[in-house]
């Protein structure tokens, strides 16, 4: 608990309307979650979804396991992190910044982008 509240003061929370109004003008959702839970909740038209545990090797562009849809973004592009509810989000956006992306935390994870009324497919 304290580490999400540790990375939530480091990261920038974005709503999730204003998140896809910047996914349509390129910007990147990342959506962390776990894939069981892609297939039980839906998932978010166009987002890019690499699970939280592994995040870090898909963020580096050094890797062999590299995600260039995501790395090309690492200082040119922003990417809003998604996931159930925001914690694991949190955690995410918190170590892109670190790794040097323009990340923020989409407020209230799914929950919050079904809400407010925003597409889901699944």
């Amino acid at each position: 608990k304290q580490l999400v509240e540790d990375a939530r003061s480091r990261v920038t929370a974005i709503s999730p309307a204003d998140a896809a109004g910047a996914a349509e003008k390129g910007d990147l959702v990342l959506d962390v979650r776990e894939p069981a839970e892609l297939d039980s909740d839906g998932r978010v038209p166009g987002a890019l979804h690499v699970p939280r545990g592994i995040l870090e090797t898909r963020a580096d562009a050094t890797a062999a396991t590299a995600v260039p849809e995501l790395t090309g973004l690492c200082g040119q592009g922003r990417v809003h992190v998604l996931c159930a509810s925001g914690g694991r989000a949190a955690l995410a956006a918190d170590t892109l910044r670190a790794m040097g992306y323009d990340a923020t935390l989409i407020e209230g994870g799914l929950a919050a982008w079904k809400a407010n009324g925003l597409p889901v497919e699944g």
